[in-house]
């Protein structure tokens, strides 16, 4: 047989495979939920139904935007590289562990602030989403009562910067407080101890305290609605000292010791001088992150910082990544180039401005949907099947 007629018997499988269906019935397209047929088609529903400062707010990166661009660019110049034959590819499961957890998919929602400009209660609203789609969840807090329901996130990590811990005490009562709760990971995130500058906010008059409360306020006549203590975004500024000294190795290695069984992950790694720090000091991991592009600028796209990440982990920790991630192959891309798991950002958020829960929800129903053809169409069955001979990078 050859890779043509191979390729061609393959296709001919999906069409009539009711695994990996591609379509349906007429009559089971009346919820609007359904027409978008990808992530990008979300985004268009996001920014149709949001106020424009919400918007801005969800799709701004900092300063020239080079690294919002460079997320979404970097995964043109990697080409996938299908390998057929290798393995029965009649089902496809696209599960994997990740620190002894069972995941029903190799991604996972990122933290991301100021929901509320989005959705009412939008961090809660996100946690429901992530349960239904049985999604991993780094939460900023607030989920209590989603937990408590017990159709939360199965497996969820807190949020934090670290740079509340002023002693020892505090630290031994963060974690106990996760383990009662039943988190299953601490992610800190190290690159957000300044505001950056964020120019589309600061043109809008943006108060970011809007996004934490009820949204954008606006008068009946549709002008901003500012209250005298509303701080507005601005440009100009120095930064402003900290009350306290932010967080060194140190801290966190404190932090690993005192979490004992619970993993604790670095979030905004781009070079493999951190990754081999976050290894020397201990840590459970890394996730390569530029924040979403929303931090400092001019550090390239995330998939292109991955590589080396990985390289200098050695198998030691897993190395994880964020940052641009849109379609089944990015997330492909990720895995072959050594990602363990892959964090989503927007897509959940475009699901949440769109449709509450039920949009975050079928935003990984989509993902999950494209991961499995891909992988599929590109000759593996599961993730352990996929490697760095998957891909190639266009010079």
């Amino acid at each position: 047989m050859t890779r043509r007629q191979a390729m061609a018997q393959f296709l001919e499988f999906l069409a009539a495979s009711p695994l990996l269906r591609a379509d349906r019935k007429h009559s089971e397209l009346g919820d609007p939920l359904l027409e978008p047929a990808n992530v990008f088609d979300f985004a268009k529903l996001a920014k149709a139904k949001l106020d424009p400062l919400a918007w801005d707010y969800l799709d701004e990166g900092s300063e020239d935007e080079a690294a919002l661009r460079d997320n979404r660019r970097a995964f043109e110049k990697i080409i996938l590289r299908p390998h057929f034959l290798r393995h029965d590819v009649s089902k496809i499961d696209i599960s994997t562990t990740l620190f002894g957890k069972k995941l029903a998919h190799p991604f996972f929602f990122c933290p991301t602030g100021g929901k509320n400009c989005f959705f009412q209660n939008g961090e809660a609203e996100t946690a429901w989403g992530a349960g239904a789609a049985d999604t991993m969840m780094i939460t900023s807090g607030g989920i209590n009562e989603v937990l408590s329901s017990g159709k939360g996130p199965k497996v969820w990590w807190q949020f934090t910067t670290a740079a509340e811990f002023r002693g020892k005490n505090q630290m031994v009562n963060f974690v106990e407080k996760l383990q009662d709760q039943g988190a299953t990971g601490i992610s800190v995130t190290v690159d957000i101890y300044h505001v950056s500058h964020r120019e589309r906010s600061i043109h809008n008059g943006l108060a970011r305290s809007w996004c934490n409360a009820g949204g954008i306020p606006r008068t009946p006549a549709g002008a901003l609605d500012y209250k005298p203590n509303d701080v507005v975004w601005t440009g100009g500024d120095l930064p402003v000292a900290r009350p306290f000294p932010t967080p060194t190795w140190d801290t966190l290695q404190r932090l690993r010791e005192t979490a004992r069984d619970l993993p604790v992950i670095v979030k905004g790694v781009l070079t493999a001088e951190d990754t081999e720090s976050a290894r020397k000091y201990g840590l459970s991991g890394v996730i390569v992150s530029n924040h979403g592009a929303r931090q400092l600028d001019q550090v390239g796209g995330t998939i292109e910082a991955l590589p080396e990440c990985v390289q200098a982990a050695g198998g030691a920790i897993p190395v994880l990544v964020d940052g641009g991630f849109r379609r089944g192959t990015d997330i492909f891309k990720a895995l072959a180039l050594g990602a363990s798991a892959v964090g989503i950002g927007r897509p959940y958020l475009y699901g949440l401005a769109s449709f509450g829960r039920r949009g975050v929800a079928r935003v990984v129903d989509l993902l999950r949907a494209e991961l499995a053809a891909d992988m599929g169409m590109a000759g593996v069955a599961n993730i352990a099947q996929i490697d760095r001979s998957f891909v190639r990078i266009r010079t």
